[in-house]
């Protein structure tokens, strides 16, 4: 482990368009636990479908209900070390794009500007409406739901969807596009807290590597591209990561 982070140090300071792809791993340090990790939401509830939700109003009910017993947890949830320290290698200007799997905004509020920033998944603070697309705060969108236990409407009349990717939901392309033009403009790409497992968002770094740039993963386990990434620091994305980019 001393050799390779070592290795890994070298690699981030020679690099001057670093590309960094975060997944759950990044915020667990924040006390937002990992989805598919041992105390995840995937033991406990049965994931509500993009298309049940669209069609069904107890699909919408079971999936407010979720986002209603979640959301105290994730608004008190504040950066991490990781979090920051990416905002500093921003500061640097040798952050190229932070592309994240997450949806609790806390890489906003470390300081990471918009312009660098691609939230593939999309922001759980927001619920947007299906029908005229404008967003809605959260917060007031559990309000409604809380008052009579209904899906909350849009002032449209439209109904209102936290705005985040839900299991079956296509991303946005335009998100998409923009991750992959950053892996391929990088000249490092380093995925930190990701398994790698959900696609199409883990092809992005996997991408840069095929492009020829280096790749540095960091994760506790294993992940799918082990044998892609040309260093693995197995270990905690929280504490490695900072270390890294100090």
């Amino acid at each position: 482990m001393p050799e390779k982070f070592a290795r890994a140090k070298e690699l981030i300071a020679g690099a001057k368009k670093i590309l960094v792809f975060t997944g759950a791993g990044v915020s667990t340090g924040s006390g937002i636990p990992d989805y598919r990790g041992p105390d995840g939401a995937w033991l406990k509830r049965e994931p509500v479908l993009y298309r049940d939700f669209v069609s069904s109003t107890r699909s919408k009910v079971e999936y407010w209900k979720y986002k209603a017993d979640t959301f105290p947890a994730f608004l008190a949830a504040a950066p991490n070390a990781a979090h920051k320290a990416i905002a500093a290698l921003e500061k640097t200007g040798r952050l190229l794009a932070l592309v994240t799997q997450n949806i609790d905004n806390l890489h906003r509020a470390a300081g990471t500007h918009t312009d660098k920033l691609i939230e593939l998944h999309g922001s759980g603070l927001y619920a947007e409406c299906l029908d005229c697309l404008n967003w809605t705060s959260m917060a007031e969108a559990l309000d409604k739901f809380k008052a009579d236990g209904a899906p909350p409407l849009c002032s449209c009349g439209g109904w209102l969807k936290p705005a985040v990717v839900m299991f079956g939901e296509p991303l946005d392309q335009e998100s998409l596009v923009k991750a992959f033009k950053a892996a391929e403009d990088c000249d490092l790409a380093i995925s930190a807290g990701s398994s790698l497992s959900v696609e199409p968002a883990a092809s992005i770094p996997l991408s840069a590597k095929a492009g020829g740039k280096p790749y540095l993963i960091i994760n506790r386990g294993p992940t799918a591209h082990d044998k892609a990434a040309d260093i693995k620091l197995d270990g905690d994305a929280c504490l490695l990561l900072p270390e890294l980019l100090a």
